[in-house]
């Protein structure tokens, strides 16, 4: 979280968010009113939030790593537009997304340009998410892929491993990070030929190298291109 996110629950009469969210921030939230709900419950979590701030009351929404990035600001405004309540005050707050906190950990890999895709088919076409795949690969980006492997999805990350190989070395450094600055953070750094033999799940980012991100010790480094 970022400063301001820290301070905000001494701001606001109630917070709302996922259940599992809700439950990393408890120890801020003291004796606040709190509106959880379950997963695949955004639209009706964004409504109610809506409806309890245009009865008057300060609320804050909590989205996890950035609000902005695969987070509840999007919608959120959606809804706020749905209710012709776009006068009604909004602050997105800052937070530090999952490639970012990944990438602290495993040195420096998005030095350069990079790409962050999802590979949750859940409300984007699997053939679309393909597409971006192939031409983030073919562009040489540095790749930070969140959501590769659920229960019920497990073999997206191993096409992704096969389709990047058109274009990058099997030595390509790969990093999985798995609960990125959440406590016990677990990182590994293996290749683009092996990266899938390691333990991944939908809280694992992998941060895929591009054809000049090298290992420089304990650290996985792409050069912005500075000569020492």
């Amino acid at each position: 979280m970022t400063q301001r996110a820290q301070s905000v629950w001494n701001e606001v009469d109630v917070v709302a968010g996922y259940k599992t969210y809700i439950d990393l921030i408890r120890p801020w939230l003291a004796d606040k009113k709190v509106v959880a709900t379950g997963m695949r419950q955004e639209i009706d979590r964004c409504r109610e939030v809506v409806e309890i701030a245009l009865a008057g009351q300060s609320i804050a929404l909590v989205s996890s790593g950035d609000a902005g990035v695969y987070g509840m600001a999007g919608i959120l405004i959606e809804c706020l537009e749905e209710k012709d309540a776009l006068d009604i005050s909004l602050e997105i707050i800052p937070g530090v997304s999952a490639a970012n906190a990944a990438s602290s950990l495993l040195g420096a890999p998005l030095m350069h340009d990079f790409a962050v895709i999802s590979l949750s088919d859940l409300l984007t076409p699997w053939e679309v998410i393909q597409k971006r795949v192939k031409l983030a690969a073919e562009g040489d980006f540095v790749m930070a892929i969140y959501n590769p492997k659920s229960k019920g999805r497990q073999d997206q990350i191993e096409w992704v491993r096969q389709a990047v190989l058109d274009y990058r070395d099997p030595q390509t450094p790969v990093g999985i990070v798995r609960e990125a600055l959440r406590g016990e953070s677990q990182v590994i750094i293996t290749t683009l030929a092996e990266f899938t033999q390691s333990p991944i799940d939908m809280l694992t980012t992998v941060v895929i190298g591009n054809s000049h991100t090298r290992v420089i010790g304990p650290y996985m480094v792409t050069p912005r291109g500075y000569i020492l």
